[in-house]
């Protein structure tokens, strides 16, 4: 037999036992196990998706159903402001000078303003009454600075348009006066303790 002979036959043997050995090296309960886990790692991931996508449609439903209205809400204010404006342009002397038919046409006017205002809440809209409050850049617009050395800096003065809210969203911001030249707020409350305290 020739060298190159025994070569050949021992490269054959080596083809012919190499897939016996590559089948008795990998264990078929350890390639189930694998794809076991493979397969618990996709479905927990699917599940945390699917929780996800529960949880977003939630939210987006109820979103949905506080804000929808939003738009509509934002025109109904001007009608609001419309009819607040007509009373205010009646004075307290004309108020008291009038005559009975006058004055239930006022009262009238009032009864659909309040109307209109438990119908906006109703919806989830909320008129804001500042008046007195600390001024928030959050919910208020300064259009103007009253000086009043008598009410702390940065206190609500005057409310020109009422603000709004929807749900916890703001709808649209009170416009107001804000004092400017009195004490600082914190500076005021502590004078307040202090003079409770000694009392």
């Amino acid at each position: 037999m020739k060298p190159n002979d025994t070569e050949h036959q021992n490269a054959a043997q080596a083809e012919q036992t190499t897939p016996e050995t590559a089948e008795s090296a990998v264990d078929p309960i350890a390639v189930l196990e694998a794809e076991k886990d493979e397969l618990r790692d996709k479905f927990l991931r699917l599940m945390a998706d699917m929780e996800n996508l529960r949880r977003r449609t939630e939210r987006e439903v109820a979103d949905a159903r506080t804000y929808a209205v939003a738009n509509f809400a934002r025109d109904m204010l001007n009608v609001a402001d419309n009819v607040r404006r007509g009373i205010e342009t009646v004075s307290d002397e004309t108020r008291a000078s009038a005559d009975d038919s006058f004055k239930s046409f006022l009262e009238g006017i009032e009864l659909t303003e309040r109307d209109l205002l438990k119908t906006l809440e109703r919806h989830g809209v909320k008129k804001l009454d500042p008046m007195g409050q600390k001024f928030d850049p959050h919910v208020h617009q300064a259009m103007f600075e009253v000086p009043n050395p008598d009410v702390p800096n940065n206190t609500v003065v005057q409310v020109v348009q009422a603000g709004f809210t929807i749900g916890e969203r703001m709808l649209r911001p009170a416009m107001v006066g804000v004092a400017k030249g009195g004490p600082k707020g914190d500076a005021l409350e502590t004078n307040s303790a202090l003079d409770e305290r000694d009392a």
